[in-house]
């Protein structure tokens, strides 16, 4: 037996690649390899489906909780926004897991924390037991939001990765939908516990798919067990791509050493980081999550006065984002990410404008609310549309995707942090905003559109095709 077979890394990864000790490579051939990659990427993706479930299924439960516990604007914000809050620290703390337990037990611990902070806020009596739950829950997402899109791209093949990773937008925008259906069915029972609660069934199947799945292969070489990673490579490659996988693995190990969080500054992952950072930030001020947390009170504003109409609305809109993602997925991998990031980012911006302008000039133009309602409903589903096959899956695909090994786990947990960390600023401060500016809001998340159009032709590169050790070497190089 190596030394690498004796590591608690190795041990943990023989108990669950294959009951038979097999790898599927051997008598399956690469369709099999291609069915059991799936297989872990829809098993992982399961913390995107938690992730959009618990995001999405707040927007109805509001509709109930406001007058349940006599929430004014601010403590409505703090109740949306807890879970951000939560997932900032989620996303740290999943950087640094994610190198000392593996990526497969930090997918794990996320599934436990959705399991505790569902029941939670099932129960909750009062409006802090509420918050302090969905911080839990922001805990959990923070987790996954690192550690499953990472996990997937490297157990992912070059050549398909793309799709692969975006499997992960695919499952958050299901829970999206799967929220919103949930929300209209119990609204008629004002039954806000129950949507709340409903996402420990999700959770309790993570942690238990989880548990049957190897772990990142990249991970074992970074600690040292290369047995147990080739093993892994074995059950999702072809026998004659495993020496030379390992080999760059290696090479890209060899080249990029940082030791702490300050190293990531350093020139060789400085404009990775500023990539990373850039994405995760602009896939939240240009208003995504304004429309997934309030789109019913917008509804409502438009003029879909009743709660069930307003949450059917929504749900349209739910079932708009899953099948739009289903279009990034088709093409990620055939035109690139920076082409599809520059064409959603038009339409985005395209349809906020006419968005401020039909409801800030509704009066002056002659547009009655009959009217208002449907063109609300229309600009948010073009909206949705185009950020479902552009910044929502390329962001979560790049961050996973453009890091070097060594370092790719704590530069995705900064990366996701500023996420959650813009999410949570814009969820917070959308309801005052709202009051404030009016329909000009929208104008403010367009304007963000055009800076984030100027910043991906300026600084972010196209990694279509590209191996992981391929990416981080043309950072260090200074030609991505």
């Amino acid at each position: 037996m190596s030394e690498a077979d004796r590591t608690p890394e190795a041990g943990r990864t023989d108990e669950t690649i294959s009951p038979s000790g097999a790898a599927p490579v051997g008598s399956g051939g690469r369709s099999r390899t291609t069915l059991y990659i799936t297989l872990i990427a829809a098993v992982a993706a399961l913390g995107g489906l938690l992730f959009g479930f618990d995001t999405g299924v707040i927007a109805g439960a509001m509709l109930f909780i406001v007058p349940d516990f006599h929430l004014g604007p601010a403590q409505q914000g703090l109740v949306v926004s807890a879970v951000t809050f939560g997932a900032l620290f989620g996303a740290l703390v999943g950087g640094t897991s994610s190198d000392a337990i593996g990526r497969r037990w930090t997918n794990i611990a996320a599934g436990l924390s959705f399991i505790a902070g569902s029941i939670f806020s099932a129960i909750a009596p009062n409006v802090d037991v509420l918050i302090a739950s969905r911080v839990l829950i922001g805990l959990a997402i923070g987790l996954t939001s690192v550690a499953a899109p990472m996990y997937i791209a490297e157990l992912s093949p070059a050549r398909n990765r793309g799709k692969l990773v975006s499997l992960f937008q695919l499952a958050i925008t299901i829970g999206i939908l799967v929220s919103y259906i949930v929300d209209r069915a119990l609204a008629p029972e004002h039954a806000w516990r129950w949507m709340l609660g409903l996402a420990f069934i999700p959770g309790a199947l993570l942690v238990l798919g989880m548990i049957a799945m190897p772990e990142s292969p990249r991970w074992l070489l970074k600690t040292g067990a290369e047995e147990a990673a080739r093993r892994a490579l074995a059950l999702v490659r072809s026998p004659d791509e495993i020496d030379t996988e390992v080999h760059e693995i290696h090479e890209d190990l060899e080249h990029n050493r940082p030791a702490a969080w300050s190293e990531l500054l350093m020139p060789g992952l400085r404009p990775a980081l500023l990539v990373g950072v850039g994405l995760a930030v602009f896939q939240q001020v240009t208003g995504i999550n304004t429309i997934i947390y309030y789109a019913p009170q917008i509804f409502q504003r438009a003029g879909l006065d009743s709660a069930t109409t307003a949450l059917a609305a929504t749900a349209g809109i739910g079932v708009v984002n899953v099948l739009s993602t289903l279009i990034a997925i088709w093409l990620v991998d055939r035109v690139g990410r920076k082409p599809l990031l520059l064409a959603g980012l038009t339409g985005m911006t395209l349809s906020l404008a006419a968005l401020g302008f039909a409801q800030r000039f509704a009066s002056t133009i002659g547009i009655d609310p009959l009217t208002l309602a449907p063109i609300t409903v229309g600009c948010i589903g073009l909206y949705i549309v185009c950020f479902a096959f552009s910044l929502g899956p390329v962001v979560w695909l790049m961050i996973s995707e453009i890091f070097p090994n060594r370092a790719r786990a704590r530069a995705a947990g900064i990366s996701t942090a500023a996420n959650w960390t813009a999410n949570f600023l814009v969820s917070l401060s959308f309801p005052v905003l709202q009051a404030m500016m009016g329909p000009s809001l929208w104008f403010l998340y367009a304007a963000m559109g055009v800076v984030a159009f100027i910043f991906i032709v300026g600084y972010v590169p196209e990694t279509k095709g590209k191996s992981l050790e391929d990416i981080s070497r043309q950072w260090r190089t200074g030609n991505p």
